[in-house]
């Protein structure tokens, strides 16, 4: 990912009021390793439900307000992110939902998606398998994923974007 500034976020979120992008949290910037990640996702520090993507698209940051379910999966139950496709247990995974820009976000019109819960999959496609004989090799592997998660990326943000 291209490193983005606080500025370039707020002025970047599509689905909220100006006013309401300038009371944004931010995460801290300077800690971010640029180079190992697909988007910039946090949460909320004191609205648990709520959290932020950004992504770029194109040459220009686009950023998102998204709301956690409450509920999860019961335990026990296996899960998988619909942007990394990472399978953990259901815990780890929530149905994060994103309203549409402009009036149809504002009558209640949403898109939702199952991501992982801490908003880490750039962290979780990293994780390179061992190398193994008749199969591609770990590093490949891990730069398919990359591309995988960075193709589901844009297609979220055009489902949101798309009335």
């Amino acid at each position: 990912m291209q490193p983005v500034t606080e500025e370039q976020i707020r002025d970047s979120f599509v689905n909220t009021t100006a006013g309401d992008a300038k009371r944004v949290p931010m995460p801290g910037l300077h800690e971010v390793l640029w180079t190992e990640r697909e988007y910039l996702g946090w949460h909320d520090a004191k609205a648990p439900q709520r959290a932020y993507l950004t992504v770029w698209r194109g040459d220009h940051p686009i950023s998102f307000v998204l709301r956690a379910a409450e509920q999860r999966t019961r335990p026990g139950i296996g899960g998988m992110c619909s942007l990394c496709h990472t399978p953990q247990p259901a815990s780890q995974v929530a149905l994060f939902s994103a309203a549409r820009p402009g009036d149809a976000g504002r009558k209640g019109d949403t898109v939702g998606t199952y991501i992982c819960a801490d908003l880490g999959c750039s962290a979780a496609i990293r994780v390179a398998p061992p190398a193994a004989p008749m199969q591609l090799p770990p590093e490949e592997i891990v730069q398919r994923r990359i591309d995988g998660l960075r193709e589901r990326l844009d297609s979220f943000a055009t489902s949101v974007l798309t009335h």
